[in-house]
């Protein structure tokens, strides 16, 4: 029995040392070798990599909040010191007195030639010296036949310029991705911390603001974000003119035609909200089809009605004022491409991307049972189609 027994203890430590032993890891290791190696580790690098520079970046991960405060900070330095190199209200006067001090002959043209324009660069202050280019020169000159050009034109360049470095920066401040555009949100704080500093908009109740800033950015977005990806370059709010009209507000003697054609000042924004409230005769907040077609004199066929609430986006079949807005903005600009954009989807009832004789003797036949019913001359359709096609 004993030797059965000092058998199997041999056996049992003959196997232990089998399994402590050094297995056969090369499929193993050629796995490992496979994946480090798609995955970009221990991969050579092309030489060129040591002299190109990277063109691009990787925002840092929602997680690691380090490197979120690091570009933060980072970006808030780098606007920090942007607006420190803007020119100021004493370096600009002072910039006007030196132009006004070196008129070229004839000096009662107020113009001056480039040699005193080369002057005016020596004694201005440093950060001006950037705006004396031979370049702003040859933009500005108007075959004057004394080789001149106007100061005062000069001067409303360097402003413009630095109104437009200052907006950027002000703009940049909110762009919270960093990546050079806005989301409506960002657009939204933006235009309501600036209500305070617009004059024309003191007499604005506070609890009228919020609407107030959905019908400003509103144009901005139907305007420059056609494919609604709800963002909106900084570049194109600075290239377009909303923002020169809605900075427009800050003069406090603003004549009241002015403020009329403004989509920004108090009076328009008033209007078209007025206008809403008025639609709504059940006071819920949204417009349904039948009180949307109450829309100006009530013209709009029913036809054209639900096309309207098909294409554009509605909340259980009612429409709410952000897309009341966008209406608005599309008939009351119907040459713009962008309101031509918006109306041509409708019309397309087809969804073929061209207008065929269907779509319009669909729509036509509305237009002509309105017209019998006023009592008004019916056109005939081959009329119509015969000058379209």
């Amino acid at each position: 029995m004993s030797t059965w027994v000092e058998k199997l203890k041999e056996f049992n430590e003959e196997k232990s040392k089998e399994d402590a032993g050094p297995k056969d890891t090369t499929e193993e290791r050629n796995m490992f070798e496979q994946y480090y190696l798609e995955w970009g580790g221990g991969r050579k690098r092309d030489p060129s990599y040591s002299v190109i520079p990277c063109f691009y970046t990787p925002l840092p991960p929602e997680q690691d909040l380090i490197l979120q405060k690091l570009r933060e900070e980072s970006r808030a330095a780098f606007l920090t010191r942007k607006s420190a190199a803007l020119l100021e209200n004493e370096e600009l006067q002072k910039l006007l007195d030196l132009l006004e001090e070196h008129l070229s002959p004839p000096v009662e043209d107020r113009m001056i030639n480039y040699e005193d324009y080369l002057k005016v660069k020596d004694q201005v202050s440093p950060k001006c010296k950037d705006y004396f280019s031979a370049i702003t020169f040859s933009k500005l000159y108007k075959r004057d036949p004394h080789g001149r050009i106007a100061i005062v034109e000069f001067f409303h360049y360097v402003m413009r310029k630095v109104w437009l470095q200052q907006s950027r920066i002000g703009l940049s401040l909110y762009d919270i991705s960093g990546l050079g555009y806005l989301r409506e949100a960002d657009l939204e704080n933006y235009i309501l911390e600036m209500i305070p500093t617009l004059p024309q908009l003191d007499g604005l109740e506070k609890s009228f603001y919020s609407f107030y800033v959905c019908t400003a950015v509103r144009k901005f977005f139907f305007f420059l974000d056609p494919l609604r990806t709800g963002k909106i370059k900084i570049q194109d709010i600075l290239c377009c003119s909303f923002l020169d009209e809605l900075l427009e507000l800050r003069e406090e003697g603003l004549p009241r035609e002015r403020q009329d054609s403004n989509w920004f000042s108090a009076a328009s924004a008033l209007r078209v909200y007025g206008q809403y409230l008025t639609l709504d005769t059940d006071h819920n907040g949204m417009l349904s089809k039948n009180e949307l077609g109450r829309y100006g004199s009530g013209t709009l066929t029913s036809v054209f009605l639900d096309r309207v609430f098909q294409e554009c986006l509605t909340y259980e079949g009612e429409m709410d004022y952000k897309t009341y807005l966008d209406f608005i903005l599309a008939l009351e600009n119907r040459k713009t491409p962008q309101a031509l954009q918006y109306l041509f989807k409708i019309l397309d009832c087809e969804g073929e991307g061209a207008l065929t004789i269907f779509s319009l003797n669909y729509y036509f036949r509305a237009v002509q049972e309105e017209l019998s019913r006023h009592g008004q001359d019916v056109v005939d359709m081959k009329d119509l189609i015969n000058e379209v096609f």
